[in-house]
Parts: C-alpha cells; structure tokens; sequence
C-alpha cells in the first residue's frame, strides 16, 4: 500500500564523528527537520545540534530495521523533511537499501546526502596519503568476515595480494584475521599499521601507529575495541621519507592544458 505521505526522508552523512564535519546540506537539512533519526551507537548526538525547536529526535541504536522504516513512514505522513542520520557516509557499512526500500513499497520520496568517511578523517588525524606515485594509486575499502561473511574472492589474503592501501572497517576486535590475512599475502612483519580510534570526535580520538608485528598488542595495551580504522599501507609514514616520486601535474617538466613544461 502506498502512503498519503508527502514529505522526504534524507539519508544525510553525519560523518565520523566531528559534528562541524557534517556537510553545508546536511547540516542545513537537519535545521529545517521536522523530525530526525540518528544512529546513536556510531553518530555524535552533536550532530543534532542544528534542529529546531519542536524538531523530533529519536536514537535508532536499540531499533530493529522494521521499527525504524516504521518510524520514518510515519514521520513522513507529518513532515516535509525526514532526516534519517547514519555514521560516515551513508553507502558505506549502512542499512542504506535495507531501510530505502520499504520506502519505495510506501510510497515515501527519499534523496541522500553523502558525508565524510572515518576512512577520510582517519588519514586525515595521521597526516597520511592513501595514494602517492609509483607507489599505490588504488585504495580498498573492505572488513574481515565476522558475522556477516565475505563473498567469495573478497576475503583480506586476496585483497591485500595488491600490495595497495587497505582500510578495513568494523575489524578492530579481529586484528587476529587482519594479521592473518596481510600474512598470507605476503606482507612483512615491520609493514606499517596505523589505527584510529573515533578519528575527528572531539576530546576522543587515538591514533596508534605500529607494523603488522605489533599492532594487535598495541591496541590491546590502549583498551580500544570499538570504532577504529584500521589501515595497511605502502604509503604509511612517507612524510618522513628523505625522497619521493613527484606528481607529474605539478612537475615543471611535465606540460597539461594549463602549463607548459618550463625545462
């Protein structure tokens, strides 16, 4: 059956964790919610500092997904705007087609808002570059099987047959598979690690750099064991490399549309 609703749930970023990282739009959408639904088990309730007065705010974190679609087509029969808040940007690790297409089956208008990656504020906290030349122009974004597996081809041993930067999400209390999988394709023991706890939320946020050989107990020893990225990289610690292979964009050797060559 289709609702009478006439208003629109968006799917806004909240971003990692720093509510000054959610988007102009988002931020903007929230402002003008008539009610919003914030994952409050991953997102800062700071987030929702821009709704206005009367704005309804419900924390989704002990909700099945058939109470929050609930939720949110029943708030859309009441609102224009639905702000529905998921952590980091909403087509990453969200239930972002889980809760769309019950939706669609109502009838409900719905539009997303992307936000900030913890993968993004990660490097970003580390002072680190996912990609560098002739180094690694590819970066992946993947988990370790816990609970949910892995589809055939994408367990971590194939993936970081690459060699390239690996950001391994919802992994932190499975270093164990992490380690295994970077070891079997053969990744060396001083390889460097880097991992970041709660990357950008104000007063929280850790970071531990160590190599495939220390990580795990490193993090052990900190007592983080929720919300952290993990990273494995070729290109981890290059600010501190005596030499690197420049980008030809802004080589003076090298000549594009908006310069010519000068030697």
């Amino acid at each position: 059956m289709r609702s009478m609703a006439n208003g629109t749930v968006w799917f806004v970023g909240a971003g990692p964790g720093d509510p000054d990282l959610v988007t102009v739009k988002g931020r903007d959408l929230i402002a003008r919610a008539g009610a919003i639904l914030f994952a409050g088990s991953l997102v800062n309730e700071a987030a929702t500092r821009w709704a206005p007065p009367g704005c309804l705010i419900a924390d989704s974190k002990d909700m099945t997904l058939e109470q929050m679609s609930a939720w949110l087509i029943a708030n859309a029969a009441r609102c224009d705007t639905v702000v529905r808040l998921q952590t980091g940007d909403p087509a990453l690790y969200g239930a972002l087609i889980e809760l769309v297409q019950p939706l669609d089956a109502a009838g409900v208008p719905v539009a997303v808002v992307p936000g900030v990656s913890s993968a993004m504020a990660s490097a970003a906290a580390a002072v680190e570059s996912f990609t560098l030349p002739e180094v690694t122009q590819t970066t992946i974004f993947t988990r370790v099987e816990g609970r949910t597996p892995m589809p055939d081809g994408e367990d971590l041993a194939a993936l970081a047959a690459h060699r390239t930067t690996l950001c391994i999400f919802l992994s932190i209390t499975l270093l164990h598979k992490v380690e295994s999988g970077l070891r079997a394709a053969g990744w060396a023991e001083d390889a460097p690690m880097l991992v970041v706890h709660k990357a950008s939320w104000p007063g929280e946020e850790r970071i531990v750099r160590g190599t495939l050989a220390t990580i795990k107990q490193q993090c052990r020893d900190a007592g983080i064991v929720s919300q952290a990225m993990v990273i494995a990289s070729p290109t981890l610690g290059a600010r501190q490399w005596p030499e690197l292979a420049r980008s030809k964009l802004y080589d003076p050797n090298f000549t594009h549309r908006f310069r010519k060559a000068t030697t």
